[in-house]
């Protein structure tokens, strides 16, 4: 069984910075997705949106990075959405308990 290939599509609006995230987010990516958003982290004059519709797996290398970018986020008091989560990764968000704290982005749609 082949893995899904992991890979970060980049795309900005006038209010916003989405990363579109698909195929399976683990250890051996992290430094792609930490290089993704490291220019957009810390930039409070656009909301941050984690599309996550093509993730196919998550482990906890990529929830903890999910975590410090909803820290540091809260810390700016820059907005931070999370979209369309798959129901696999959303039940591991439920049993994890970072869902209370995530902010799907409905109401931040382009």
């Amino acid at each position: 069984m082949k893995a899904e290939q992991f890979q970060v599509v980049q795309e900005e609006t006038l209010d916003q910075f989405i990363l579109h995230v698909s195929g399976e987010l683990d250890l051996s990516v992290v430094p792609q997705l930490r290089t993704a958003l490291e220019p957009v982290m810390n930039r409070t004059d656009k909301a941050l949106i984690l599309n996550l519709k093509q993730l196919k797996y998550i482990d906890s290398t990529g929830i903890g990075i999910i975590v410090s970018v909803l820290k540091l986020r809260d810390e700016l008091k820059a907005p931070f959405f999370v979209r369309e989560i798959p129901a696999a990764v959303k039940r591991l968000f439920d049993l994890t308990g970072i869902s209370r704290y995530l902010t799907e982005g409905t109401e931040a749609q382009a």
